[in-house]
Formats: structure tokens, sequence, C-alpha cells
């Protein structure tokens, strides 16, 4: 059973991958297993400067899922190069990917370029789904012309190839994906979190204190699904799937629509071990389901 995966002139042991924000920086998992095993890891989100995030609550559950509204705290792109960084390469051989996100054009250029010459980084994850601060507060994310000339502006600094994080929220999901590689994307990263509210009925008032968040976990899975499929129609840069994975069954259903990598998300904050699980289970689902080798069943879905 051949799991390995050629993505962007590296080469993953398999295809799981912790999906950023949910895994924090990774060495905090490794006292629940050997974290060697996943494919890669996508790093916390990341900005130029340290950021607090939202006030409290930033969490509300949800049938099937859960919203969240953590508005990008961490450290800063220096502390996470040199602190972060190294804690995670004591715990983790494999490279990672670096997960940016900014509110202005040149907040994101200047972030990116700070991971060049970084050599536990693989690629970088491009999140658009920020405010643009700049821009009226729109995000980069739901502009085709706006996220073009974002990834052309971040194509003139940075070295690294450059993944970008589409959000579901928005018109044509298709229109967004052709945007960004004429832009010079050289890969997708498919879906970010949908919007979505929840009321405490004690109270009659929204229970995330900025009101509204983004929903992820098992019960947006078909709708990443079906947008990973379009998008696999309509580019011709590789694609990482997500949203709402939770086995190993999942990751061969993304694979068939058109990814080449899986990331797991909310899963992670349910359990664990999940990824863990998801990788011993993965040759099992494909001796069940006749695969050989991974590779063969990438975007065969017609």
């Amino acid at each position: 059973m051949n799991t390995k995966i050629k993505f962007l002139n590296h080469e993953y042991k398999n295809p799981i991958i912790p999906a950023s924000g949910t895994f924090g920086f990774g060495y905090e998992f490794a006292e629940y297993y050997d974290i060697n095993i996943l494919g890669s890891i996508s790093l916390k989100g990341t900005t130029l400067e340290a950021r607090y995030g939202n006030p409290l609550p930033r969490i509300a559950e949800c049938p099937a899922g859960l919203i969240n509204s953590i508005g990008l705290q961490n450290p800063g792109v220096d502390n996470v190069i040199n602190e972060e960084l190294i804690k995670l390469d004591k715990v983790y051989s494999d490279l990672v990917i670096a997960n940016v996100g900014g509110h202005s054009v040149q907040e994101y250029v200047e972030t990116c370029k700070k991971f060049n010459n970084v050599d536990k980084v693989a690629a970088i994850e491009l999140n658009i789904s920020c405010p643009n601060v700049q821009g009226g507060g729109m995000a980069f994310g739901v502009d085709p012309s706006v996220a073009k000339n974002l990834i052309i502006e971040i194509k003139k600094e940075c070295t690294k190839p450059l993944i970008v994080k589409l959000s579901p929220n928005v018109t044509s999901i298709v229109e967004m994906a052709k945007a960004v590689e004429e832009g010079g994307a050289d890969a997708i990263s498919l879906i970010n979190t949908l919007v979505g509210m929840r009321i405490n009925l004690k109270t009659g008032q929204p229970i995330i204190a900025v009101k509204k968040g983004g929903y992820s976990g098992p019960g947006i899975f078909p709708v990443a699904l079906r947008m990973v499929y379009e998008v696999k129609k309509a580019v011709s840069i590789p694609l990482i799937g997500m949203g709402g994975v939770s086995s190993a069954y999942d990751v061969i259903e993304m694979m068939y629509a058109g990814a080449s990598l899986v990331m797991v998300g909310a899963q992670n904050l349910i359990d664990p071990l999940v990824c863990k699980k998801i990788i011993e289970d993965l040759p099992i689902v494909m001796k069940e389901l006749n695969i050989d080798d991974l590779n063969d069943i990438i975007g065969k879905a017609k």
C-alpha cells in the first residue's frame, strides 16, 4: 500500500495533516503520540505582530461541529520562528506548513518574507479570510481581483511555495480558485470555515462575544467535498482538501474529489488522537476498497 504523496516538490509520507488552528504549533500533541507519523503539520495562524485575538467567549457548540472566533491569537512571526519552531523541531523531524494571516497587503508580504530562509517550512498556506482593514473590512478572500492582486504582490517577495486557503463564503468558489491561480498560487487549500452563530436561550443574546464565527466539523463535509470537486475541475494546480474530515473514509472521499493532501481540523479538538487513528486506518481502508496507491485516486470522481 503506497500512502506517499509528492506535493510541491516535497514527498509526504502520507496525506494526513492537522489543519491550522486545531493543532497549535504541533509540539503540544507530542505528549499524546509520536507526531512524526503525520504527513506534515499546518501551524497555527501567524501574523506579523503578536495578537491577543477576540474577546471571550470564542467557542460555541452546535450539532455536528462547533463555531469558533479565536481572532488569529498568536505570538507574532518572529516568536513563531525563533521559539515555537525550535520547540517543534525537537519532537517533529519533517517539514511543516506555515499559515499566514494579515489585515493589509504589506502585512501579508512582510510576514511571508520572514519565512523565506526558514528550512523547517516547506510551504506557506495563506489565510485570505482575514478582513482587509485598508479595503473597508471586507475579507481578501471574497473578491477575486483583490485576492489575485494579493497573491501577485506576495509572490514578488516570497520564495516558498504558496498555498492559498479559500473561504467557502463566496458566490463562486471556482471563480476565486481561478483568480488565485492566475495570481501565481502554487496550490489551493479548501475550505475554510463557514459563517455561523448560536444564541443563548437564557439571555436571548449571541453566545460568541463577536456575535458570529467559523462553523467547522462533520456537518460541513458535504459542502467541502463539493467545492474541492468543483475546483479540481477548474484549475491545474494541486489541492489540499479539508472541512469536516474525521475518518480514513473521509480522506479517501476527499482524494477522489481532487485533494492530493487532506487536512483534519475540528476533530482534533474533540479527539486529540484522531490523526493517529486515521493514519493507522488508512492502509486498512485502502485494502478494503482495493486501492494500492493513493496517487491513483486523486481527482478520479467524474
